[in-house]
């Protein structure tokens, strides 16, 4: 089985943290945190800052380690490693979704999540309830 490996971001502002409905593909209308693979050449960081800025052309900042989730789907195996990050500058425009929104930590689970970032909802829990 093939493995993807990606980056996403867990964009957080005080109790709140953004979230991106998919505007496309096999999870369209599901919510996820943004982010995307990592291309060669570049480490995890790199590729978040370059998949945030061309998925939502926002800059972030203090990325912070949160979690590496695996997760299998049928046809590739996801390893995706999840950062805490901050709305840096920029202004959001959605070239990769169909909707953002801003969530507390108790709105998490009223979503209806991609499912690998289930795993990531969980992790965020774990870290700050």
């Amino acid at each position: 089985m093939k493995t993807i490996e990606v980056v996403a971001a867990v964009i957080r502002k005080e109790d709140k943290f953004f979230i991106t409905c998919r505007g496309y593909g096999e999870f369209i209308d599901m919510w996820e945190f943004p982010g995307g693979k990592i291309e060669s050449g570049e480490n995890r960081e790199e590729a978040l800052h370059r998949e945030i800025k061309e998925e939502l052309e926002l800059d972030i900042d203090k990325l912070e380690y949160l979690t590496t989730v695996e997760y299998d789907y049928s046809n590739f195996h996801l390893t995706m490693h999840c950062y805490v990050c901050e709305i840096a500058g920029g202004t959001l425009h959605l070239n990769a979704h169909n909707d953002v929104k801003w969530v507390t930590i108790d709105e998490l689970d009223n979503e209806r999540w991609v499912p690998a970032d289930i795993l990531v909802v969980e992790s965020i829990k774990d870290k700050y309830k």
